[in-house]
C-alpha cells in the first residue's frame, strides 16, 4: 500500500478477504508501486494488488492489479466485476497464510547493481511530494553517489505542500526554486506511488517526458537498430523526428501505463515512455514503469557527459507546445465530447484516432482525449512556430467552448 490515510483500512479488508478465500498472502506493507512490481518477479508470485491512488489528491484511493507480468485494464477489470456479480469467486474452509516481507533492500540494491555512474555525478534536488517514495528515493540516489538536497521527502499522507503529481507545473515551482538555491544540476520530482517522474534542469526549465525519451533513445537505439519505438499520442513531433533520425520505427499509441506495457510486450519493444513521466525500460530492466530507476538512468547518463541536460537537448528540432491541459468533463460525457471533436475536425483535417483525436493541422497538431483516471479531458497542442501554436489553440478551443466545455 501507499502512504494515504485510507490505505491501512483498505489494506486490512483486502488481506483478510483474500485469506478468507483461502489465498496465501505476502504482505509488503508500505511500498512504492515499482517495488511491488519488482517483488512479484523477485518472489515469483504472479498476482498482486497495490493499494494506491498514485498522483491524485489525498482523498482518493484505489488499486492496481497485477496478473502475470502485466497490470490488468479495461475488459479484464470488467471481467472481475462480472465474477463478483455472479458470486463466482473463491471460498475456502481453510484460511490462507500471511507472510510479511520487507522488499526495500533487494529492490534498491538491484537498481544500484544495474547503474554504473561515470565521473560527473550530478547534484540533485529531490521532491517526493511527501509521497511514499520519500521512504525509498533519497537513499537510492545517495547510494549512487549523488549529493541530494531533499524537498518534501517526509512521508505525509496529507500532502501539505502540493499533490505528488510532477506533470502539473504548479507542483514543480518549489522544486525549480530549490534547484536555483542549491546550485543543483537537476531537480527530480516523483509522484505519489513512485512510478512517474518530472525533471527540472539547472535553469529551471521543465523537461517533459518526450524530451527525456529523446535522451534515453539516444543511449538505447544504437544498441537496438530498427527497433519499434512506441510514441504515446501526447508526445511531440520532435520525438518522432529524433527516433527516425536514430534509425528507429515510431509507432503512435494510446496513453496508459497498462496499455503501453502490454503493447511493449506484444512488439518486443526495449523502451518507451509517456508525457506524464512513466518510463518503461526493458533493455536492462523489467519493462515496468519505475520513476526511481528512470531517475537513476538519467543520473548515469548525465554522469558520463560534460554537458548539462539543456545542452544535450539544444539540437532537438524546436516545436512550441502547451503542457497537458485538463478540462473537467464527467465520466458519463467525456467520451461523447471526444466523439464530437472527431466528427467536427475529421471533415477538415487528417486525424489519428488511436486514443481520442490527434488532429493534424498544417503547421502542428492538437489532441483531445478522455482521461483514463478521472472525470476530465486531456488537451495538448503543438505548432512549428509560436504563431502556429496560437492559431491551433484558437481553432480547437473555440470548438471545445462551443460544445459546453470550460477551458
Amino acid at each position: 500500500m501507499d502512504n494515504r490515510l485510507s490505505s491501512p483500512s483498505l489494506h486490512e479488508v483486502i488481506v483478510e478477504t483474500l485469506r478468507d478465500s483461502g489465498c496465501d498472502v505476502v504482505d509488503l506493507g508500505l511500498a512504492i508501486t515499482p517495488a511491488f512490481y519488482f517483488a512479484a518477479r523477485h518472489l515469483k508470485i504472479e498476482a498482486g494488488i497495490m493499494i494506491t491512488a498514485s498522483h491524485n489528491p489525498s482523498e482518493y484511493n484505489g488499486c492496481k492489479m497485477l496478473l502475470g507480468e502485466s497490470t490488468i485494464y479495461g475488459e479484464q477489470i470488467q471481467e472481475i466485476r462480472r465474477i463478483i456479480e455472479k458470486q463466482a469467486y473463491l471460498s475456502s474452509s481453510q484460511k490462507g497464510t500471511l507472510t510479511k516481507v520487507d522488499i526495500k533492500e533487494e529492490y534498491l540494491q538491484t537498481i544500484v547493481n544495474k547503474i554504473h555512474p561515470g565521473p560527473n555525478i550530478p547534484r540533485i534536488v529531490l521532491d517526493c511530494g511527501n509521497g511514499t517514495a520519500s521512504l525509498f528515493a533519497p537513499e537510492l540516489y545517495r547510494r549512487l553517489g549523488c549529493e541530494v538536497t531533499e524537498l518534501y521527502c517526509e512521508s505525509d499522507p496529507h500532502f501539505p505542500h502540493h499533490h505528488p503529481d510532477p506533470v502539473n507545473p504548479a507542483n514543480m515551482q518549489d522544486l525549480i526554486k530549490k534547484v536555483h538555491e542549491a546550485g543543483a544540476d537537476i531537480g527530480i520530482g516523483i509522484d505519489g506511488d513512485g512510478d512517474r517522474l518530472g525533471v527540472v534542469d539547472a535553469s529551471g526549465n521543465l523537461i517533459w517526458g518526450d524530451m527525456l525519451m529523446i535522451l534515453f533513445w539516444r543511449e538505447i537505439l544504437p544498441h537496438y537498430p530498427n527497433s519499434p519505438c512506441i510514441v504515446e499520442v501526447k508526445c511531440s513531433q520532435s520525438l518522432i523526428d529524433e527516433i527516425e533520425k536514430l534509425g528507429g520505427k515510431p509507432y503512435i499509441y494510446k496513453t496508459g501505463h497498462s496499455l503501453i506495457k502490454a503493447k511493449m510486450k506484444e512488439m518486443n519493444a526495449v523502451f518507451t515512455g509517456e508525457m506524464s513521466g512513466h518510463m518503461f525500460f526493458a533493455d536492462d530492466y523489467y519493462g515496468f514503469d519505475d520513476a526511481l530507476y528512470a531517475g537513476a538512468r538519467l543520473i548515469s547518463l548525465l554522469s558520463h557527459s560534460r554537458q548539462a541536460i539543456g545542452e544535450m537537448l539544444s539540437d532537438v528540432a524546436k516545436y512550441y507546445s502547451t503542457p497537458e491541459i485538463r478540462i473537467p468533463s464527467s465520466d458519463d460525457t467525456k467520451f461523447d465530447k471526444v466523439n464530437q471533436v472527431l466528427n467536427h475536425f475529421r471533415t477538415k483535417y487528417t486525424i489519428i484516432d488511436i486514443d481520442g483525436a490527434r488532429i493534424i493541422f498544417p503547421d502542428g497538431w492538437g489532441l483531445v482525449r478522455a482521461s483514463n483516471t478521472g472525470p476530465e479531458l486531456i488537451v495538448r497542442c503543438e505548432g512549428k512556430t509560436p504563431e502556429a501554436l496560437e492559431a491551433i489553440k484558437s481553432e480547437l478551443f473555440a470548438f471545445l467552448t462551443s460544445i459546453g466545455l470550460k477551458i
